[in-house]
């Protein structure tokens, strides 16, 4: 049951354990969790005023799945936060840094690398979101 005051975040991840902490921890800090587990499950939910900001992981179905969600929220609001998790550091060793802005390339405002410490999750939402208020207006 979603609470209609509570910020939605949308959540798409597909390692079931990640996403079951994820919504925990989520819903532990006051969001309301709008989850999907792949791609193609998450591209119908990405509608106007459905979620205030998203976190997605990288790699699902398609390697690149993270950066085309990411793409379509942006292209529909621009101003919704998106942050981007991925292990794709410890798999390639490739690092996304400063060098590499991914808002230049990804149309993402931020990524956390796996091991994914909720802190940051929460750190970033909330830089992202500007500020405490997780209610939605």
């Amino acid at each position: 049951m979603t609470d209609k005051n509570k910020m939605k975040i949308l959540v798409v991840e597909d390692d079931p354990d990640m996403m079951e902490q994820m919504r925990i921890y989520l819903e532990s800090e006051d969001y309301d969790v709008v989850a999907a587990s792949t791609q193609r499950e998450a591209e119908p939910l990405i509608r106007p005023g459905n979620f205030r900001a998203a976190v997605l992981d990288l790699i699902m179905e398609n390697q690149d799945s993270g950066f085309v969600l990411s793409h379509k929220i942006k292209k529909m609001d621009p101003k919704i936060p998106v942050v981007i998790v991925t292990s794709v550091t410890k798999e390639t060793g490739y690092y996304f840094d400063k060098a590499h802005d991914p808002k230049d390339w990804i149309k993402a405002d931020a990524i956390i690398h796996k091991e994914l410490r909720f802190e940051q999750l929460k750190a970033e939402l909330k830089r992202l979101l500007g500020g405490g208020d997780r209610h939605a207006s």
